[in-house]
């Protein structure tokens, strides 16, 4: 047993306590010094409270070997909320998922099959997480044929339950060694049931696919995320769009903003944007350089025009996330003039980041390779692959599974699907429809920053200060958020448009820059930039598959709206587990609401 997870892609474990993390960082180490780990570990772990940074690092500190592996956990230690926490580790090879709350309810939640269980029951253990047979049998839906239970400690009418629900107790030699585990458990079980199992026992989640080739068409935001996430897990990915280069269209963006979306009733938007902003955050980190492709500054938001949602009052994690902030311009020259008698937010976890440095770093790992000028018109399926044409008709290329990431382009894509190729398990009909909504961002080199906060402000726009361009500093504000069908107006209304708005939210910084709205013949001239964004109805992306089927091969990732920096990465790793089979980034509840037939 020793070699469980030899020769596999990745490993998954379900350890339902995460107590304060010893048992994580040693089965982190055992994967480290094993040769011959698995690509990917997965370590999905429960609790009802998470343990304090200061636990963690306590734990590992006996352990020398150990102590490093804690320090890097305990940085993203923060903001750990009821729900789902994905925690990337070891440039993402390593994937701690963490899931706070009660044990039946996240078990419930949970689609995917562990290789490994560990139940630790040793500890005294509060009344409403006694393991009973509701507890068994959710636990027994997270377990494929084979997968190998630990139990340390545990009541006999628990070893009953178990037996009941299809556990057999191996009583072999090898029972007490296994990579996942530093201590020999009380008991070792296998999920051998007696019964049948069904191809799948929740109808949302799907057999394991096959690596092979895929095509993600649109090297945006959302098309390169996915294109890395798949890469990373083993996929040969060929990323197609009309551009000659990548990161054209919204995702062209000079600089955009990434901070948490509030909420007074915590809404399904809010949670999203929470887990977005935290993965984006370790990509950041992994692949770009700070202060000058990003920055994690922190954003100030001013919230005009709509109540001031914030998480709840008292709550650490909470505040980790989102505090009420109206303190902050108390004495600022640059706040002078701003509305009183509305909430300000403060964002910690916020900042800027430019998207076409992004897209580039992810587009630049192995597995993946960019075809730029290629205009993608219809999609075929021939033998068990889709065939992907131009206009003329001509093959660009073959593979087994397509992304859609192109925004309005999918639609038209879709359109064109003959139904024959396509299967009958096509769900066209139950996509939401797609809107275009354009809008421009006024934007020069900063000569006036004694007059501008030191950190973005949002609110009736963003105003986005001191960002690195070409040698000097610069602002940019906006953006104008027009549906596209009724766009009338030229670009120097835009710019006046942009003005007021400025002018409402920071009168102070609107004052100063006020030459450059009014100038057009300064030294320093008002720049534009202008794109249209796709959105959905309810303004939350579209992912999943567009077939009902277990082993669908046609995904849509799109309509990211103007807050693709915060859900970019959440969907490719969605997609990406949905793919492979693995856990899930966040709750199945919470994912329905990303799901592309979602109307």
């Amino acid at each position: 047993m020793s070699q469980a997870w030899h020769g596999q892609a990745n490993y998954q474990i379900l350890a339902c306590d995460f107590h304060q993390g010893l048992a994580f960082l040693k089965a982190w180490h055992a994967w480290l010094a094993d040769t011959k780990r698995p690509r990917q570990l997965h370590y999905v772990a429960l609790c009802a409270t998470p343990c304090q940074r200061q636990e963690l690092l306590q734990a590992a500190a006996p352990f020398p070997e150990l102590i490093p592996l804690a320090q890097a956990l305990s940085l993203q230690w923060r903001g750990l909320l009821s729900g789902f926490h994905r925690i990337s580790l070891n440039q993402a090879a390593v994937l701690l998922t963490l899931c706070v709350g009660e044990t039946r309810a996240l078990l419930r939640e949970q689609r995917f099959s562990a290789d490994c269980v560990l139940l630790d029951l040793r500890r005294p253990a509060p009344a409403d997480s006694l393991w009973d047979i509701w507890r068994v049998k959710a636990l027994s839906l997270c377990c494929r044929h084979d997968t190998v239970l630990a139990l340390w400690g545990g009541s006999s009418e628990l070893k009953q339950l178990l037996a009941g629900q299809g556990f057999q107790l191996d009583s072999g030699p090898d029972r007490n060694s296994h990579p996942a585990w530093s201590e020999a458990p009380d008991r070792v079980y296998h999920y051998r049931p007696h019964w049948p199992l069904k191809t799948s026992r929740r109808s949302d989640r799907f057999a394991k696919i096959e690596l092979g080739s895929c095509a993600v068409i649109g090297a945006g935001l959302a098309g390169a995320s996915v294109a890395a996430a798949l890469a990373k897990r083993g996929w040969r990915v060929q990323i197609l769009d009309q551009a000659a280069s990548p990161a054209a269209g919204a995702s062209s963006l000079p600089v955009g903003l990434f901070f948490p979306h509030t909420s007074v009733d915590d809404s399904p938007r809010s949670r999203l944007s929470r887990s977005g902003v935290r993965l984006l955050i370790e990509q950041a980190r992994l692949l770009l350089q700070p202060g000058l492709d990003w920055d994690c500054t922190g954003v100030l938001e001013h919230s005009l025009g709509r109540p001031a949602g914030r998480l709840k009052a008292g709550s650490q994690s909470g505040e980790e996330w989102t505090r009420l902030a109206n303190g902050m311009l108390s004495g600022q020259p640059w706040a002078a003039g701003m509305a009183e008698d509305v909430a300000t937010l403060w964002h910690s976890q916020g900042g800027w980041l430019k998207p076409a440095r992004l897209i580039e770093a992810w587009l630049s790992q192995a597995g993946v390779s960019f075809v730029g000028g290629t205009q993608v018109a219809h999609l075929q399926r021939d033998q068990g692959q889709w065939s992907i044409l131009d206009p003329r008709g001509q093959e660009l290329t073959r593979c087994d599974q397509v992304v859609l990431a192109n925004g309005l382009g999918a639609q038209e894509i879709l359109h064109s699907l003959d139904e024959d190729a396509a299967g009958p398990e096509l769900q066209l009909e139950k996509l939401p429809s797609l809107q275009a909504v354009r809008g421009q961002i006024s934007w020069a080199l900063q000569r006036d920053a004694a007059a501008l906060p030191p950190f973005p402000v949002n609110g009736l726009g963003s105003l986005i200060p001191n960002i690195p361009w070409q040698g000097e500093l610069a602002w940019f504000f906006g953006a104008s958020y027009e549906a596209e069908q009724s766009v009338t107006i030229n670009e120097a209304d835009h710019h006046q448009m942009n003005r007021q708005k400025l002018t409402t939210l920071l009168p102070a910084a609107a004052t100063a820059l006020n030459v450059r709205f009014n100038d057009e013949n300064a030294a320093n001239p008002l720049q534009a930039w202008s794109q249209t964004r796709c959105v959905s109805p309810d303004r939350l992306p579209l992912l999943g598959p567009l077939q009902a089927s277990q082993h669908p091969s046609l995904w849509i990732s799109a309509a990211m709206g103007s807050r693709g920096l915060s859900f970019c990465v959440l969907c490719a790793e969605l997609l990406a587990a949905r793919l492979g089979a693995e856990p899930w980034p966040i709750e199945a509840s919470l994912a329905r609401s990303l799901l592309a037939t979602r109307r």
